[in-house]
């Protein structure tokens, strides 16, 4: 599966940076490396709750190519791969830190749940857990308008 690197045309600085951490995992993927530091493939699943193989891979590949996080295989058997931020992803973590600590507030401001490190650990997402897709303001108008005609 051949991808091919993101380059642009941004609008601003904001528009790029998101273009490289866009996706639902890739923060949280630079938040696992960034505490734990190396971590294999199985590990950073588990510490992933809800994360399937197929996004996980994927998110890893885009990472990788983008060049925030290093992959290192070793060769034996079984087959021994590792992960690891690259200076450029410790960079784009210490920029997202004043992200992280404006959602640690909203946290606290809106009384929601945070998922603690045991259950993070060893807890898959129950469907009640799992994030419900957004709707763009046209499909929302558009839902909105048929409850009304109802």
């Amino acid at each position: 599966m051949a991808t091919t690197a993101r380059r642009g045309p941004y609008f601003c600085g904001i528009d790029a940076a998101m273009d490289v951490v866009a996706g639902k995992w890739k923060s949280l993927i630079l938040w696992e490396l960034h505490h734990h530091g190396t971590r294999r493939f199985a590990e950073l699943r588990r510490g992933l709750p809800g994360v399937s193989e197929k996004m996980l891979i994927q998110h890893l590949r885009e990472m990788e190519e983008d060049g925030l996080v290093h992959r290192e295989v070793y060769r034996e058997v079984p087959p021994k791969v590792e992960y690891s931020l690259t200076e450029h992803g410790v960079s784009l973590n210490a920029a997202l830190a004043s992200l992280g600590k404006w959602g640690a507030e909203r946290i606290r401001r809106i009384g929601a749940e945070k998922v603690s490190g045991e259950v993070a650990a060893t807890a898959r997402l129950t469907p009640s857990r799992q994030r419900t897709p957004r709707r763009s303001p046209r499909s929302r108008a558009a839902a909105e308008a048929s409850t009304e005609t109802e």
